[in-house]
């Protein structure tokens, strides 16, 4: 603090100074937090942004942070929940530091990728071939041409 106080009224000075910016920051949280839109915006500024190829910062869903976030915490749950089940405290503890090794290569490209694929698969055995799909060529009476 480079301020020094020497005085009472160098204290009153430096009362009112703290005063003043309190206030000035009341102000900003109160704008800050006045409706659920910025309330959700102050949130939104919690998780990282990516850039674009632009340059541009854009929020996303599939946002590789909040992907390799959900995955840290989803895969060591599933497994130790299903696969794991009955195993011991170690066998959990070692699941859990693997799948958290593995979470890291799961991001936006490796989701949209399997999703891709999974949703091909599935457009394979669902899509129906339409009945008007053949349709013969027209006849056409033979040419009568000199007789053999």
């Amino acid at each position: 603090m480079g301020y020094q106080i020497k005085s009472i009224s160098d204290l009153q000075d430096e009362i009112f100074r703290l005063r003043t910016i309190e206030t000035q920051q009341s102000v900003a949280l109160k704008a800050r937090f006045s409706s659920p839109s910025a309330i959700f915006s102050s949130v939104l500024t919690l998780f990282p942004r990516s850039a674009d190829s632009d340059g541009v910062r854009t929020p996303g869903l599939f946002h590789p942070d909040i992907i390799n976030l959900v995955s840290r915490f989803l895969i060591p749950l599933t497994l130790n929940k299903t696969i794991f089940k009955k195993s011991n405290f170690i066998v959990k503890t070692l699941v859990g530091l693997v799948s958290q090794k593995a979470s890291h290569y799961v991001n936006e490209e490796s989701v949209s990728g399997i999703w891709g694929t999974v949703k091909g698969i599935f457009e394979k055995f669902t899509k129906k071939k339409a009945k008007d799909d053949y349709k013969p060529e027209p006849y056409k009476k033979p040419v009568d041409g000199p007789a053999v």
